[in-house]
């Protein structure tokens, strides 16, 4: 557990205490930012339950040199790329005159009181176009499970009325493209409906081809490829289920890790959107959502492809997959009315939830005809 959850605990202090060095110069005062930065932290992980899950069912498919590029150059990109460029990409795009990072940077520092637009009000006018998005990208991932043939059904009924639905062709681009049309002429307002379809056809087009580079150099494993000598992400024996996914390296790798971070990203929208509710300060989000967030998920990630969870707890992927799609049917819905963000964080868990208990009582009924089986 140390190994696992060590780092993360250490950067979280570091974090805490730059928050602490931070707010000794700022407006914010050291107290209120330290409070800031743990609050923020507790939010990114209530929303990144599903997100944990589904790297975990990605990640395990790599192999250890992939796995530690995942850890290391992935939490930059989580870090600095979503948490901190991101918002100030949002504020060069949407400004007119186009502001750069330095001047977004010192505009939400120095929030300007003549009434002219603040960095606050930049990025929530900007939020159809990134709800839309992030919203299709993950309605695109929850389909094309949701319509495919699984292993284990969950929710058995609505399931398997879903795989069925799945033998039309196409039949997730179909469906979400329903939901985008009727989510600009119902939801969005007069003037943003372009901007929504736009945004979120770009979200379905970066899902389509992401996900089918991946595809598309996907290496199927022989038959006989060993299942219980991987290894870890320090080159140790892995201590994983026992159908632990042969692993793939190469161009297949490459493009399962550039799928992971799209995916990891689009995760992200929720949690950078939901922040500026709390603050609009670009540093203490990305200590807050970016280090002690980021990296408790990633450790949750670890600990989930070491000990095998998703193997041992079947129902948790097809969780993970239903709070995806609350996930993005929140996001649409947020187009034209307010959802707050407990509510999104709270969604999730419960859904996660739901499913891993389930997945214990599964254990419970399987374990008389497994124990007489081994007679």
């Amino acid at each position: 557990m140390f190994r696992i959850f060590g780092l993360s605990v250490f950067v979280s202090i570091a974090a805490v205490v730059a928050a602490y060095l931070y707010g000794l110069t700022s407006p914010l005062g050291a107290a209120q930012a330290v409070a800031l930065v743990l609050i923020l932290g507790i939010l990114e992980i209530s929303l990144s339950f599903d997100n944990a899950v589904i790297n975990a069912s990605i990640l395990r498919q790599m192999s250890p040199f992939w796995q530690r590029m995942f850890l290391t150059v992935g939490i930059l990109i989580a870090v600095f790329g979503m948490r901190l460029v991101f918002p100030l990409l949002i504020v060069w795009a949407t400004t007119n005159p186009r502001l750069g990072p330095v001047e977004a940077i010192r505009l939400a520092l120095n929030p300007p009181t003549d009434g002219s637009p603040t960095y606050e009000s930049i990025i929530t006018a900007a939020h159809p176009q990134i709800a839309a998005f992030g919203g299709m990208f993950l309605l695109m991932l929850f389909l094309d499970f949701m319509l495919g043939q699984k292993d284990r059904r969950w929710m058995r009924r609505i399931e398997g009325l879903l795989e069925r639905m799945g033998r039309v062709a196409q039949a997730s681009v179909i469906l979400a493209l329903v939901a985008l049309v009727g989510t600009a002429q119902f939801l969005a307002d007069d003037g943003q409906r372009h901007v929504v379809l736009v945004a979120g056809i770009l979200g379905l087009l970066t899902y389509l081809l992401v996900n089918g580079l991946s595809n598309y150099f996907h290496i199927e494993p022989p038959e006989e490829a060993p299942m219980a000598d991987a290894l870890d992400f320090e080159g140790s024996p892995a201590r994983t289920g026992p159908s632990q996914a042969a692993v793939v390296t190469g161009k297949a790798a490459f493009m399962l890790f550039l799928y992971l971070e799209v995916l990891d990203a689009s995760f992200s929208f929720d949690g950078v959107i939901g922040a500026f509710a709390i603050t609009a300060d670009p540093i203490i989000i990305a200590l807050g959502l970016g280090l002690i967030g980021a990296m408790f998920v990633r450790s949750l990630t670890v600990f989930m492809v070491r000990r095998g969870t998703l193997d041992e707890y079947v129902y948790l992927e097809n969780g993970a997959h239903w709070a995806i799609g609350a996930l993005a049917v929140m996001l649409l819905v947020s187009i034209g009315h307010h959802i707050p963000e407990v509510v999104t964080g709270l969604t999730g868990v419960f859904i996660i939830a739901a499913s891993f208990l389930s997945s214990i009582y599964l254990r419970k009924q399987e374990a008389p005809a497994a124990a007489a089986a081994d007679r």
